[in-house]
């Protein structure tokens, strides 16, 4: 949402009182309404995951349920880190900064909060260090997990023009025309690839249980469905201008290159 689109006006501390009580209706509605697309989430039926995934993690090879840490919940960023990558995306990497802060929190409430990427374990965890993060991260280099969980593709199915995406087909060939653009050169030059490449990975998470020995898928969710995972975004929302940005301006960067 950019600033433009917003109605500036200077008035009296008693006309912002009832616009701000008019406000507030509306946003107690808005908690209750969240509150009810919370409780139908949890509601969705358990699917068991009869593939065998596996991992390389920082402890070596894992499977799926390894990644649980000991917890019987297990929510997974799929992070857009692929094999070519040089670094990690930097919308990723802006939801990220948030993981260190409140995952010791779930653990403690028996959800370990985990990433997962194709690119090479030694990548992830190099550039885990760089960012100064802690949380677990898993690479699915070699395994299907990526695209069984609509989260990448490969070079074949790009060029088909059609891969699943939000559960919905999506029109890769549209998404390749747009690389002379300079705002997706900058993106993928900053992750030390090309468009075509960097858009092979997408964005989600992941929600599965263990219960009995067996995981189970409950919950997934992809582009603007993570926007509430996305904390800069939920002060920036609350600020004067707001997001205050143009509609594809990419004015974030890695917390480390400001």
């Amino acid at each position: 949402m950019s600033s433009k689109t917003i109605a500036q006006t200077i008035g009296t501390r008693e006309e912002w009182l009832k616009a701000r009580l008019e406000l507030l209706k509306d946003e107690k509605e808005h908690t209750r309404r969240g509150d009810e697309l919370a409780r139908r989430r949890q509601a969705l039926p358990w699917v068991r995951v009869g593939k065998e995934y596996r991992f390389h993690t920082e402890d070596g090879p894992a499977q799926l349920a390894e990644l649980f840490g000991g917890n019987s919940q297990l929510l997974i960023y799929h992070f857009m880190f692929g094999e070519d990558y040089a670094a990690g995306c930097p919308s990723c990497s802006s939801i990220a900064d948030g993981f260190n802060g409140f995952g010791v929190h779930l653990a403690h409430h028996d959800v370990t909060l985990c990433a997962v990427s194709r690119a090479p374990i030694e990548k992830l965890l190099a550039y885990r260090r760089r960012m100064g993060w802690t949380f677990p991260w898993a690479s699915s280099q070699g395994s299907d997990f990526n695209l069984d969980f609509q989260v990448g593709c490969t070079i074949e199915q790009q060029r088909s023009g059609n891969i699943e995406y939000n559960f919905n087909p999506r029109d890769t060939l549209a998404s390749l025309a747009v690389a002379d653009q300079s705002w997706a050169r900058d993106i993928s030059s900053g992750c030390g690839t090309d468009w075509a490449t960097y858009i092979r990975e997408l964005p989600g998470m992941s929600a599965f249980v263990l219960k009995d020995g067996e995981v189970y898928h409950n919950y997934s969710a992809y582009a603007r469905g993570l926007d509430g995972l996305w904390g800069m975004y939920q002060w920036l929302d609350r600020a004067p201008l707001g997001r205050n940005e143009d509609e594809m301006g990419l004015w974030w960067k890695r917390h480390d290159e400001y």
